[in-house]
């Protein structure tokens, strides 16, 4: 449950699709079946699944399909799925380990306070469906109560920002590392206040989002109604107005990724001068932030017209909102007819999904969400062998190594520039599996018989948690992932990679498989997120993590000549019509993409040690390490969400993941033998280069 005024931690993240191992016979028998079972990859004989290739389809006329061609023609996507892919295999797999470790957790005679008893009693207190019914929305009577006592614009602000609350509101914030003075941390204020995905869906005459217009504004009758609310279908229609006023005067996706865009430093006189109407000081104090002096506004421009609508509009018209924010927020939680209608619009609706998750996954992701170190120490224990670290950090120095000589290789990029690009690379901090240091929850009272009580109480921890960090010194041991997460980030203000214990797995990572496997999944992820260091934003930091900018005027003017140009092939991708990838929008994972799998490349050909790869089943190295980039991304998505995906995600969709990056790429025509004519073919003087 996310806390509609504090927004933790931002972090790059990738999303991947891929499909289930191989399930293949063996007939050896006794000590050699172990053996075999160590050492043998968990994918094919050498870590492709060859199976799930179309052999029919021309490398150079669709590469992802030719590829994953078998398994897309075949694999049907769950119906508790909106996608499907790698990151879903082992999102499986991490889900059922979880289930285990909270199983064991509430197997035991728990001490009070204890992190087995939190583990044991919050899943308990969400499996338990009879309570659940039983107890019906008083547990947020005190809630409703507060909000219809509301007598003015600054009660109604008050409630916005009270941190116990889940009321919703059109500000939020949260504290983290000051962009431009790294060594200390600032509090970010942005906008929010919308149901709906993005602004798009409110504002586009496209038939699509009409039709889910009309269908949230029937969700939000039937929210109020199911509460008892009188007049649901008139509060439903303001509420409508409401937000679509809010999404007026929000900033487009593309913008709001800008980190020049959305650091602005203000003092809270500043603020309250240039967006009167609404009161800031009240709020500061309402959020513990104490005598909050200066902040910076991510969204500038919006927040004198969103604090101009909120003196605006009525103090019913908040009242209905906010009552319909609190049922919203807490839905997971409350009787079946308030989650399954949450569900027929926010998973069915809008993002395709026929079936809702069963309960005890459901509970498993919110136990793991509010405890997550706490289970995350158990995990990394039973599931995260100590040479699976080891190897990744000689993966990691071997793309270092490799990024840097790209910098030195760059006729594009100046001499002085270059020396910057270096002292950052060498400044990069790699994390790898799991923190050194564990969040403390001993502070989080969690209650077997109190499941509304126990999401108040992960939520207040994670808030105080977050904002306890004003005035003190940088944790950079902090994580804003938990082990068992499938996924790795690239942080701006810390110069930090980090790559959970969960994604290092087949097929991004086996230990067991060929090399160039390797180098074409985790190698390949390992220098995306070093892209994202150099990539549009990324490029914007220093090696101390500073936003300022090192480049000379001519280093930028080539870079963002070079990277305009890969916005514009990904203009041209059209998955759905009339819905194209947003090349501004996904402009910094593009950019890590095209720079991972070329950095993978140079690294793999340095591990190699001037010998040649060998060839396996008929394929040369360089041809299974783009196997191996093909593979990763192996994904079906349901039209609805792929839509949500293309209006709202910086991540293009997985097909122009994988086709849209190695059309680029000179070694991929040379490994495949793609030419002229063939589909995906680029004249070399179209090819993107950037580093």
């Amino acid at each position: 449950m996310k806390k509609q005024f504090l927004i933790t931690g931002a972090v790059i993240a990738l999303l991947a699709a891929c499909s289930p191992a191989n399930e293949t016979a063996n007939t050896q028998s006794g000590d050699e079946t172990a053996e075999a079972a160590n050492t043998a990859p968990e994918l094919g004989s050498f870590g492709i699944d060859t199976a799930a290739m179309n052999a029919e389809v021309k490398p150079g006329d669709d590469f992802f399909r030719y590829v994953n061609g078998t398994w897309l023609d075949t694999f049907e996507i769950p119906e508790d799925r909106t996608r499907y892919g790698s990151f879903s295999v082992l999102t499986d797999r991490s889900e059922k380990q979880v289930k285990g470790i909270i199983e064991d957790a509430a197997a035991k005679s728990a001490a009070p306070g204890s992190a087995e008893q939190k583990v044991g009693d919050l899943f308990a207190s969400y499996m338990d469906a009879d309570a659940i019914e039983a107890k019906g929305l008083t547990p947020l009577q005190g809630d409703f109560d507060k909000i219809n006592a509301m007598k003015t614009h600054e009660d109604v602000a008050v409630l916005m920002m009270a941190p116990d609350m889940q009321a919703g509101g059109i500000f939020g914030g949260f504290v983290n590392i000051d962009s431009k003075q790294p060594d200390q941390y600032a509090f970010y204020m942005g906008h929010a206040g919308l149901g709906l995905p993005d602004r798009d869906y409110y504002l586009k005459d496209d038939q699509r989002f009409k039709d889910i217009r009309v269908a949230y504004v029937k969700h939000i009758a039937n929210m109020l109604d199911l509460a008892g609310v009188e007049g649901a279908s008139d509060k439903a229609d303001a509420i409508m107005a409401l937000e679509t006023r809010l999404a007026n005067d929000h900033w487009a996706r593309k913008d709001r990724r800008n980190r020049d865009l959305t650091y602005n430093k203000m003092t809270m006189d500043e603020l309250v001068s240039f967006a009167p109407g609404f009161p800031w000081r009240k709020a500061a104090e309402v959020a513990k932030l104490g005598d909050l002096s200066t902040l910076v506004v991510r969204e500038k421009s919006a927040f004198p017209k969103l604090a101009k609508d909120f003196a605006e509009t009525s103090v019913d018209d908040w009242k209905a909102y906010m009552t319909f924010k609190t049922l919203s927020n807490y839905s997971a939680q409350l009787p079946k007819a308030f989650d399954d209608e949450n569900f027929a619009f926010y998973g069915t609706i809008l993002r395709g999904q026929p079936k809702q998750r069963d309960r005890w996954k459901r509970g498993v992701r919110m136990v793991s969400g509010t405890l997550g170190e706490a289970i995350g120490q158990v995990y990394v224990k039973k599931y995260f062998p100590p040479e699976s670290k080891a190897k990744m950090v000689e993966l990691v120095e071997n793309l270092r190594t490799a990024l840097g000589e790209h910098i030195d290789n760059l006729e594009w990029m100046s001499p002085e520039t270059k020396v910057e690009a270096h002292a950052k690379l060498a400044a990069f901090t790699p994390k790898i599996g799991y923190p050194d240091k564990w969040k403390d929850y001993s502070s989080m009272t969690i209650k077997r018989d109190d499941l509304i009580g126990n999401v108040r109480a992960g939520n207040m921890w994670a808030y105080n948690d977050n904002i306890s960090k004003l005035g003190g010194p940088i944790d950079k041991g902090e994580w804003f992932m938990s082990p068992q997460t499938v996924n790795a980030y690239y942080s701006p203000p810390r110069n930090e990679i980090v790559f959970p214990a969960a994604i290092l797995q087949a097929p991004f990572f086996d230990p067991n498989a060929d090399m160039a496997v390797n180098y074409g999944g985790i190698g390949a992820v390992i220098g995306h997120e070093m892209g994202h260091g150099f990539d549009d934003q990324g490029r914007k930091s220093d090696g101390t993590g500073m936003l300022r900018n090192w480049w000379t005027d001519a280093d930028v003017k080539a870079f963002e000549e070079r990277s305009a140009k890969l916005g514009k092939q990904y203009d041209g991708f059209e998955p759905i019509e009339g819905h194209h990838v947003n090349g501004e929008l996904t402009m910094g994972e593009n950019i890590g993409d095209l720079g991972g799998i070329n950095f993978a490349l140079s690294a793999y050909k340095l591990s190699l040690k001037g010998k040649d790869a060998p060839v396996i089943d008929g394929f040369t190295g360089e041809q299974r390490l783009f196997l191996s980039w093909g593979q990763i991304w192996r994904g079906k998505m349901r039209d609805e969400s792929l839509i949500n995906q293309i209006t709202t995600n910086p991540h293009s969709p997985s097909q122009y993941r994988a086709n849209g990056i190695v059309r680029n790429v000179d070694a991929w025509y040379d490994a495949f033998d793609v030419k002229e004519g063939d589909a995906m073919y680029l004249p070399p003087e179209e090819r993107v280069k950037i580093w």
